[in-house]
């Protein structure tokens, strides 16, 4: 409800207010909650740019933009002179020296190295045969047993179990099993969230203020260092698990392998920067497509003609399969699906609308123009505001908010 009363107020009303010494901060606070939406109604009503600042003294001088132009150069054009920067380091000070955090040649030297790890064709085959058997074996039949109970279901919550599980057994080859029928708590999952939370909190907090509530240990800072207790206790008791299966099936690992390559580096030695990373990858792999999943089956309650016709795409692959009975479900293997267009548009349209990441953060190195025209000094945040660039009127079109998987599709009926 929220989200749709903030698209009809009038863009006037919209526009942060420029309040005597504390300037836009009070604005900014006032939207934490909302703060996509928000950057959505702001830039809709600035020609896709603008600037903020916060009170005298603190060093905040932001500027959000979704101007293709812009974002463009920053992340293609002069990437070098936008790095990630010292703050944003230790505001995801958990994460420190992972490449969520890092910038330049570190950066280059750590991605090289995730890239062959992930890359690899037996981890690949491994984690797709293990998706597979993970919906089968125990997506589905929580589905299932809910509807026999007749209790509703948060799919939120049902894809976050499900990538945590994926997430834990890629890394350590150990399923903490939040799939199964009794729904165990999801403390570490929580206090994944709170870390993304209250480092956004950060981000539009003067430094000098979180710090010190960091220092008294009181109101977000109070609940991220609980969380970050919670996430080294997982992350030490996941590698002990890992360490007796190690001893108990020599090299196997279930088959996933992904911490041997980085445990057997002395580059990759250190206990802290081994969390940093671990913790970094639950959160690209499980924030990411639980949130793109999460809105796809949402959009998919809300358009029936959306289903009808992934389901014609579907046919001729499901008449093709033995069901064990009229009522069983389907089960299509990932070779299966690769090539149906109109599936591969409904997750564009998905992505175009409720980016996973929607709001990125960069700093200015040295001072430079934008191709919008606007200057930016060294020292500045920059907000790119991807989740309002799916939602700009002349880059999509008037119908640029509502759910079109067509869009996708050319003439003849492949992906655009």
């Amino acid at each position: 409800t929220l989200r749709i009363t903030m698209w009809i107020l009038p863009i006037s009303m919209a526009l942060p207010i420029n309040w005597p010494i504390l300037h836009m901060f009070p604005s900014f606070v006032a939207n934490l909650h909302n703060m996509p939406a928000y950057f959505t109604l702001v830039l809709t009503g600035s020609s896709h740019d603008f600037r903020a600042h916060g009170p005298p003294g603190t060093g905040m001088r932001f500027f959000v933009t979704c101007n293709p132009a812009n974002i463009q150069h920053i992340f293609t054009t002069n990437y070098p002179n936008f790095p990630k920067g010292a703050e944003f380091a230790a505001i995801f000070d958990i994460m420190g020296g992972s490449l969520f955090t890092i910038d330049g040649e570190p950066a280059h030297r750590m991605r090289a190295k995730v890239k062959g790890v992930l890359n690899g064709p037996r981890l690949l085959d491994n984690l797709a045969s293990y998706c597979v058997d993970k919906v089968k074996n125990s997506l589905l039949p929580l589905f299932a047993h809910m509807v026999s109970i007749e209790t509703p279901l948060d799919m939120q919550e049902m894809m976050l179990r499900f990538m945590f599980d994926l997430c834990a057994t890629s890394l350590f080859g150990v399923d903490p099993g939040l799939l199964s029928s009794d729904l165990p708590p999801m403390d570490v999952a929580v206090a994944l969230d709170t870390v993304m939370e209250v480092g956004f909190f950060r981000h539009v907090m003067p430094t000098s203020c979180w710090k010190l509530m960091r220092r008294l240990n009181i109101g977000p800072e109070r609940k991220l260092s609980t969380s970050h207790t919670v996430l080294r206790r997982f992350v030490v008791e996941m590698m002990d698990r890992w360490k007796t299966n190690t001893c108990h099936t020599g090299n196997d690992h279930s088959g996933v392998d992904i911490m041997p390559p980085f445990l057997n580096d002395p580059d990759y030695a250190d206990d802290e920067l081994v969390l940093a990373m671990i913790i970094s990858y639950f959160l690209a792999a499980r924030d990411t497509i639980t949130a793109t999943l999460t809105w796809v089956f949402y959009n998919l309650s809300q358009k029936p003609n959306v289903v009808s016709t992934i389901r014609n795409e579907l046919s001729p692959i499901a008449s093709s399969k033995a069901a064990s009975s009229a009522s069983a479900m389907v089960i299509f293997e990932p070779e299966e699906t690769k090539s149906l267009v109109y599936l591969r548009a409904v997750l564009y349209e998905t992505l175009r609308l409720y980016p996973p990441g929607p709001i990125e953060c960069k700093t200015v190195a040295t001072d430079d123009i934008m191709p919008s025209g606007h200057k930016v000094r060294s020292g500045d945040t920059i907000f790119i505001s991807v989740h309002s660039m799916g939602r700009m009127e002349d880059l999509w079109g008037n119908d640029c908010l509502n759910y079109n998987p067509e869009r996708w599709l050319s003439d003849n009926g492949n992906l655009r």
